[in-house]
């Protein structure tokens, strides 16, 4: 069974393009749809862990909008950082779904029990994940991943109970 799901930022939650406006401040685009997902996940009793490479203000306020608590960002070995949450939650790699998009999310996706590679990702990470996704990054792949993740866990009928 599948607890925590470990997300990249750029190319996954955002679709990877990094917009500054006149005053040099990030912008950054996310799926509500993704956001309701990950929501329902976390209300349903899963964890969530961001790991992404770059640091952003906007990251950390989308992570604290959803109730994400695992936010690691500037993190330059992926791998590393995601075998230290499994410590600390003492959670298997056999337990966790991972998604990522480029070379860096490499070690991670070949670490996780389930991995998942939006469609818009690099030949490279779609040739090792588990599932490349009929999402592009941003537009409703990581909606569509914790969907898997939910059939999967047999978890489809109490996801939707919580919304109807």
């Amino acid at each position: 069974m599948i607890k925590l799901l470990v997300l990249d930022v750029d190319g996954c939650m955002s679709n990877g393009k990094i917009i500054y406006n006149s005053k040099g401040e990030e912008i950054k685009s996310f799926d509500v749809k993704d956001g309701l997902a990950i929501v329902s996940w976390i209300r349903l009793g899963g964890k969530v862990a961001i790991i992404t490479g770059r640091v952003s203000k906007v990251v950390k306020n989308r992570s604290k909008e959803l109730g994400i608590t695992h936010l690691y960002q500037g993190i330059k070995n992926k791998e590393s950082k995601l075998k230290e949450i499994l410590r600390i939650e003492n959670i298997k790699s056999k337990e966790i779904a991972v998604i990522g998009d480029d070379l860096n999310d490499y070690k991670m996706l070949k670490l996780a029990g389930f991995s998942f590679a939006p469609k818009d990702a690099v030949k490279e990470i779609k040739d090792i994940a588990d599932v490349t996704l009929s999402k592009n990054g941003g537009d409703g792949a990581i909606r569509e991943m914790i969907e898997i993740i939910f059939s999967k866990n047999n978890q489809k009928e109490e996801f939707l109970k919580l919304w109807y």
